[in-house]
Order: structure tokens, then sequence, then C-alpha cells
């Protein structure tokens, strides 16, 4: 099964527990040729139907990657589950074959930690972060929350009223608060980009960006 050609739009998955397999799925949805191996045949059965190719291999054998033309991907994620070990091993096959965008799955800051070390590009804690994004939705009045690096985040919540029916230039809601409005919705529309001249109206609903801290407190005010 080994692949040549140009990378395309292409993604390899390693795994198909529910992550791996969820995103698989996902990628499928919008058109990637998805490669999805697993050691399991029943985990490759449930999926092989709704997915470009799906294969059974063991993920650690350099041998069998490169049969099934591993190397040539631009684009993996290593979503093995519980099997920490295979899990560092094929992130560390997959970076000697100079995959530019390795995405792991990790179980534990410590686990994380090994996977960049041995070449994951770029690493997720699914629950953790699942976790972290409820307990601010939980406990704040945002509607939304995503969090980036370096402290960043974008929020979507209700237009404060100190916002409302002036344009953005002049609630000076920036120097006040530290955060950018980067798109407003309105009822029955679809959310449009934001600018200086943009009034706010009650019920509308903005997306801002900041520091962490920054759009928690601006999210308050609602």
């Amino acid at each position: 099964m080994a692949r040549n050609g140009s990378s395309g739009n292409r993604a390899v998955i390693i795994g198909l527990g529910r992550f791996g397999g969820s995103l698989a799925l996902e990628l499928a949805r919008q058109r990637t040729d998805v490669l999805a191996i697993d050691s399991s045949p029943k985990l490759v059965d449930k999926y092989a139907e709704d997915l470009t190719h799906a294969v059974v291999a063991d993920s650690t054998d350099e041998d069998a990657l490169k049969q099934l033309g591993v190397h040539q991907f631009r684009r993996a994620v290593v979503a093995i589950g519980a099997d920490l070990e295979a899990s560092i091993l094929t992130t560390s096959v997959l970076a000697d074959f100079g995959i530019p965008n390795i995405w792991a799955k990790a179980l534990s800051r410590q686990h994380a930690r090994i996977l960049e070390r041995v070449g994951a590009h770029h690493v997720v804690l699914p629950e953790h972060d699942m976790g972290e994004r409820v307990a601010h939705l939980v406990m704040g009045r945002m509607l939304d929350y995503i969090e980036f690096e370096d402290d960043y985040a974008m929020v979507k919540t209700v237009a404060p009223a100190e916002a409302v029916g002036r344009p953005l230039a002049e609630s000076e809601l920036r120097s006040k608060y530290g955060i950018t409005v980067v798109s407003i919705k309105r009822r029955g529309e679809g959310f449009t980009y934001a600018t200086a001249e943009t009034v706010v109206r009650r019920g509308d609903l903005l997306i801002v960006a900041g520091k962490s801290t920054d759009t928690e407190r601006f999210a308050e005010l609602t």
C-alpha cells in the first residue's frame, strides 16, 4: 500500500480509540484523505467503510509504516491510548521520518513532556483541556472559551451594557480591559468582523481576544 506523489490534503491517524476514531471521521467528513492505522482488527473493521484507508499494523515497526507510505505524509496524529510505550515509540519513528507536523495525544503532563522530547510538534491532553474549558464556562459568564499558548484566549460572550449604543472606538474596551473585539453577531445574522466604527447593540454576541485573565474579567461584565 505504498503511496507516492504530493502530500496534498492527507493525514495519517495512528490509534482508533474514541479520540482517534472521532478525529479520523471528522477529517474524512472534511474530505481529507485519511490513512488510519491500529493494531486491533476489530477497530479497523469498525472504521474501514468510512475512511479512505484503514489498516492493521504495528505502528512501532518502522518498516511496516514505510510500506504503508507513512513517511510521505506531512501530517500525522498519534492517538494511541493507554499504551504509553507504543505512543512514545510511534512518535519517535514519525519524527525520524522527518514528518513536519506531528500531533500526539498525551495522558498526563509527564507523558506530554516525553512526547515533545522524542519529536511531537503538538501535544494534546483531551480530557485535561476539555475539563479546563468547561471549568471556565461553568464558573464564568462566557458562552465559549478557547485558550491558546502564552496565556492567550478567545471568548464568546454577550455584549456588556457599557458597550451598547456606541461604536467600539468610543467604548475604549481595549484600553480599559486589554481585550480586542474580533467579531460580532446579531440575532438572526452570522458573525461579521468588528471595526472601530461598529456600533454594539443590546444582545449582540462578541468574540473577544486577549490575555486569559483579561478576557475572563471582561466576560464578567455581562
